[in-house]
């Protein structure tokens, strides 16, 4: 007698899968309705990020020399190249596409993840922060949820949430109310305990049916975006959340290519002194913008966090298809 085979069993929730291919769907019909053009840029550059707190895959090509260099960097976001375009007159655009962060694994992390990227020349942060809210609300609507929105400055965050005031706390304040935590205080700057506030103590107690933005963020973490003078400075850059989901990361964005090398070469100063890897400036970015980058205002959107915020897990794993692990 022949054994019937077994139906092997369905890798992902299917109704998460479902709500995944509706969202992409929003994605590209509402950004179509608004002349916002889908580009598709390369996966592999032989430039890096450079963003201490960010590791890539790298990948080897065994092909003729002439193609270019042979170690290739894998992207962990494609904003880089989204410049590129921006600089060469392509005017608003998206990306909606794979990215990848080495050594991210865990509950809500995954190595490989979906990144919905976005520019729109001659726009602020405070634009931008808008539409991204309008966004995900548009999302939200899908499974007929609403959020109420609540935005506050990094100040306000911190005064409401933990009576400290980031900007001029001495240190010894900032690791205070983290004290109860298990936390290796080596090798930990100003900043990282800033973070660390925000994703132990102040993160988590956002409710799940609001939209938080917090904007205005110290110069220090000022990424690639534009800082405005001022006692202190601060950087033109905003965060959101659904919930406690980090969702998006927007700029407005710097087009100085000097101050962006000196930046980039920051990074590797501290990637130096952490024996990390030291990833390629991208030199075509920066000539790109030595060129001419349009004033304009950025945004990365993460959907896997979308989907789980909507779907109500903490669990990356509910909205993949397949696990790391399992691919």
């Amino acid at each position: 007698m022949t054994q019937r085979k077994q139906r092997a069993t369905p890798p992902a929730n299917l109704d998460a899968l479902r709500l995944r291919a509706a969202v992409n769907a929003l994605f590209r019909l509402y950004f179509a309705e608004r002349d916002v053009l889908e580009v598709e840029t390369p996966i592999l550059s032989e430039a890096g990020n450079t963003e201490p707190n960010i590791e890539s895959f790298t990948t080897h090509f065994t092909g003729h020399s002439e193609a270019g260099a042979r170690t290739r960097w894998m992207r962990t976001s494609p904003e880089y190249p989204l410049k590129r375009l921006l600089a060469a007159g392509v005017g608003d655009c998206y990306e909606l596409g794979r990215v990848f962060r080495n050594g991210e694994a865990g509950g809500r992390h995954n190595p490989e993840f979906t990144m919905l990227e976005w520019y729109r020349v001659g726009w602020d942060h405070l634009q931008l922060i808008e539409e991204t809210v309008q966004l995900v609300q548009r999302a939200l609507g899908l499974i007929r949820r609403e959020a109420e929105v609540v935005s506050c400055t990094y100040l306000e965050l911190f005064q409401q949430g933990l009576g400290l005031n980031p900007f001029t706390a001495s240190d010894q304040q900032l690791r205070a109310p983290l004290s109860a935590h298990s936390i290796d205080a080596e090798g930990l700057t100003r900043d990282d305990w800033l973070d660390l506030l925000i994703t132990h103590l102040l993160q988590p107690a956002f409710p799940a049916d609001r939209i938080t933005v917090v904007r205005d963020w110290p110069a220090s973490q000022c990424a690639l975006a534009r800082i405005r003078p001022g006692d202190p400075p601060l950087a033109e850059r905003f965060e959101l959340y659904l919930g406690s989901h980090e969702l998006a990361n927007g700029y407005h964005e710097l087009t100085d290519a000097t101050e962006q090398r000196l930046r980039f070469m920051r990074d590797l100063s501290v990637r130096e002194s952490r024996i990390a890897s030291l990833p390629p400036v991208d030199e075509r970015l920066l000539d790109a913008m030595a060129g001419g980058l349009p004033a304009c205002a950025g945004v990365a959107l993460g959907v896997d966090r979308l989907l789980m915020a909507m779907m109500g897990t903490d669990r990356i794993a509910d909205v993949l298809a397949f696990r790391f692990r399992e691919a």
